[in-house]
């Protein structure tokens, strides 16, 4: 929902942090609001971010390991203390061999043996990289790529297995374009002065890397050259940003002969049975252009140059893993050029990460059963009924929308399936095997480990009960083809979910997340699947002209956002969120209503419910920012930057006018015609 989208599978996701469920009574008050939060200089309709959240920012400067620090952080270094006495607690005593407890020790004392680290230097990769350097004919050459894959070593595209999103009941091997390890497209295509710096530093990096594994500085080089141009054609025949948000562009069923065909330089059956994937009769190839990219490219680049390129992936992968120098040299580019962060996470948050990517819900299972109050969970049961009748409530109400789509779009609604704390059913990590040869050994192990768990669900039915995110992560996410609501255990805590607090404060926190999660499955792209997960048109044409005619109005909005000088923000690339946001607040804030209607609240410090509410609203996504990151996530994240989920959402809100008395002598005041209005 809010925040990153993990893999490829269309989930929308808050933010990919975590932090531990604690009690926080002690430092709040049964209002929610902390006043220290915010800077009463700044008037609220000219700039209702610096209002609401300016003493936030002043309160928690940036880091030097950050590149962004908000709410989110600080509430995951609060859980990155409790996880780590988690964890460290197990890796201080003795354990059983293959009980998680072992694993996680083991796993966690190897990442922080940095004496051992420096020491193997790059030896633990020399195989792998010998292993191409060796190869002497290109059928061998590619004979390597599926390997690779399994240890999370993503070279040329990507393959992840999902519901069918035309047959939601079934698992279906998806392809998505990849082998980008800048990650954006737009990178290796864009002519303005910062990117070209980027390229150019990314091709200083690949040397470096190169040389410290034991190349000469020429062989470096033209590594480097061919890597580059390599990339570049996949950034080529890469879709757009834009592009990726169709599901209908990106749905291509086609069965293996097909495939064959249509990319004959590989052999699929072969290349499929060495990932242990037998008897595939159909998969989706996401973006077939960008596939036949790739046919293109083994069938025309030399050798040398392919070999470049998978050694590369293998380097990239694995540097974070190895010693502190080569360590330092890949934080320089991605942690310093990219975002602007001065310094890398002590040694000790790395570990834990890596202990959590690889036994997610080993440790989230130990999490909940410390952190996690029953009572919680109820009231959030009790929260999303609440929202699910508002929401219905508001579809009913429109005005622009006929019968038949809103009985539609009533039945999906009720057709939630919906997620609240930790999964019912913990996942088994028998078959995972954490050994003390070397820390990138390890990783490659658990990254096959899961890699096998995902294509053993192919063909087979989706589990509808399955979690893609552990029981602690900071996030919320809606999942179209499962058309399911999902919030973690760790988003329940301030400043999104307070027990003590009133329901000014919960509504606009956590009941803007829940309102948020329910609006991506009628934003512009979860609005064409059906109830059942479905890649389905159930809207009347002129519905949907006139959905399409109302979003367009936020994506105006957003595209007219500078948020650096000379940059805009991208209107059409953060629609979905943006709409989702918009909904949500709407969606809450109707509910919230209903509450003060039926109970009513005092004022508290001067503060009606109505302002409490959207003050709630808008902490949730305080913080400071980095101007590396700034262009960095407006460029790669289909979310608008923190300040503008406040300042571009409200002012399409007439409560929050109310709430305000903002009028057209403010800065952020926007004509009623001018506003969204959605659902």
């Amino acid at each position: 929902m809010w925040k990153s989208k993990k893999n490829v599978v269309l989930v929308s996701i808050l933010m990919t942090m975590i932090f531990v469920l604690t009690a926080c009574s002690d430092d709040s008050t049964d209002a929610g609001i902390r006043i220290e939060n915010m800077d009463l200089s700044a008037v609220a309709g000219d700039d209702f971010y610096q209002y609401a959240t300016g003493g936030w920012q002043n309160l928690h400067p940036l880091g030097a390991e950050y590149a962004r620090y908000g709410s989110f952080d600080k509430l995951a270094e609060d859980n990155r203390e409790q996880l780590k006495g988690l964890i460290q607690q197990i890796a201080t005593n003795p354990t059983e061999e293959g009980s998680i407890e072992q694993k996680i020790a083991d796993l966690f004392n190897m990442a922080m043996d940095s004496v051992r680290l420096n020491q193997d230097g790059m030896n633990p990769i020399q195989d792998e990289l010998a292993q191409i350097a060796d190869q002497d004919e290109l059928d061998q050459l590619l004979g390597l790529v599926p390997s690779l894959m399994k240890q999370g070593v993503r070279p040329f595209f990507r393959l992840y297995v999902g519901a069918d999103p035309k047959d939601s009941e079934m698992n279906i091997l998806q392809s998505f374009q990849g082998g980008l390890c800048l990650g954006e497209r737009d990178y290796y295509l864009e002519q303005d002065e910062h990117t070209q710096m980027i390229r150019r530093e990314y091709t200083l990096l690949i040397e470096k890397l190169f040389e410290k594994a034991g190349l000469t500085k020429d062989e470096a080089n033209q590594n480097s050259l061919d890597v580059m141009r390599i990339e570049k054609r996949l950034a080529e025949a890469a879709y757009d940003k834009i592009k990726l948000r169709d599901p209908h562009a990106n749905y291509n069923k086609m069965s293996i002969t097909e495939l064959q065909t249509m990319v004959p330089e590989i052999n699929w059956e072969s290349f499929f049975s060495q990932l242990g994937i037998h008897e595939l009769e159909y998969l989706s190839v996401s973006q077939k252009e960008h596939l036949i990219e790739v046919g293109h490219i083994i069938a025309t680049e030399p050798l040398h140059a392919l070999k470049a390129y998978l050694s590369w992936n293998v380097l990239n992968a694995a540097v974070p893993y190895l010693d502190d120098e080569a360590n330092q040299m890949h934080f320089d580019f991605y942690g310093k050029i990219l975002s602007g962060k001065e310094e890398q996470q002590p040694r000790w948050k790395r570990a834990v990460s890596s202990v959590e990517t690889a036994l997610g819900q080993a440790v989230g299972q130990m999490y909940v059963q410390k952190y996690f109050p029953p009572e919680a969970k109820e009231r959030m049961l009790s929260l999303v009924k609440n929202l699910q009748t508002s929401l219905g409530e508001r579809i009913n109400d429109l005005e622009w929308m006929s019968e038949t789509t809103k009985a539609n779009a009533i039945e999906k609604l009720h057709s939630f399936h919906v997620k609240i704390g930790y999964p019912d059913t913990w996942r088994d990590y028998s078959d995972l095997l954490i050994e003390k040869d070397s820390y990138w050994a390890n990783i490659k192990r658990s990254r096959a480990f899961a890699t096998d768990y995902m294509f053993a669900k192919i063909g087979k039915p989706v589990d509808k009960d399955e979690w893609l995110m552990t029981p602690q992560t900071v996030n919320a996410y809606y999942n179209p083809t499962t058309n399911e609501i999902c919030f973690p255990a760790g988003i329940l805590q301030y400043p999104f979910f307070d027990m003590d607090a009133d329901d000014a404060f919960n509504y606009g926190a956590i009941g803007v997340v829940i309102g948020h999660e329910m609006t991506h499955g009628f934003d512009d792209r979860g609005r064409q699947y059906d109830k059942d997960g479905n890649l389905k048109d159930w809207w009347t044409t002129s519905d949907a002209e006139q959905f399409n005619e109302r979003a367009q109005v936020l994506v105006d909005f957003f595209d007219a956002i500078e948020v650096a000088p000379e940059v805009q923000a991208n209107g059409r690339f953060t629609l979905g969120e943006n709409i989702a946001d918009h909904g949500g607040l709407q969606i809450s804030f109707h509910a919230f209503k209903k509450i003060l209607t039926e109970q009513g609240l005092p004022d508290w410090e001067g503060f009606s419910p109505e302002q409490r509410f959207f003050i709630a609203y808008a902490n949730v996504w305080a913080g400071n920012i980095r101007p590396e990151e700034v262009l960095k996530r407006t460029r790669t994240d289909e979310h608008s930057l923190g300040k503008w989920r406040v300042n571009g959402a409200l002012p399409h809100i007439q409560a929050w006018y109310d709430a305000f008395q903002i009028g057209p002598d403010h800065y952020m005041y926007l004509a009623p015609e001018n506003r969204a209005h959605i659902w």
